[in-house]
């Protein structure tokens, strides 16, 4: 009844068959910490998007007032009024950071304060995108 050691090698590690279960194929559940970097990603994406739109606004109502666009228009009304909210008050054109008083002064006002009110909103909104992206 002595067996041979072929006999003995075939009874340990039988040959692969079909029924044989393959290895799972989907990947593992994400982890909680995936999730959590996905937020922030997700977070920190949107305050970059709310800053440069707020960024664009000030620099569309500069640009109304660098082309000395008709203040009677909808459109125009509504940039300049958008800037006058989201100027932040330190920008203000009624009490500017800086107030020029040439023949073009108005211009210059608005282009320097809400040009630098839409730089200020741009390094906040990158600085905070750092901060919040894992």
């Amino acid at each position: 009844m002595a067996e041979s050691k072929d006999e003995r090698d075939e009874k340990v590690t039988p040959p692969p068959t079909a029924a044989t279960p393959a290895a799972p194929a989907t990947p593992a559940a994400p982890t909680r910490s995936l999730a959590v970097a996905r937020v922030r990603d997700i977070v920190a994406r949107g305050v970059w998007i709310v800053c440069m739109v707020l960024a664009l606004v000030l620099a569309i109502a500069a640009f109304t007032y660098a082309l000395e666009a008709n203040s009677d228009n909808g459109l125009v009304k509504l940039a300049r009024d958008l800037a006058d909210v989201f100027d932040l008050g330190f920008f203000d054109l009624d009490n500017p950071v800086k107030a020029f008083d040439d023949p073009n002064g108005a211009v210059k006002t608005a282009l320097f304060n809400y040009g630098l009110g839409a730089v200020v909103y741009l390094v906040l909104g990158r600085i905070l995108e750092r901060i919040i992206r894992p």
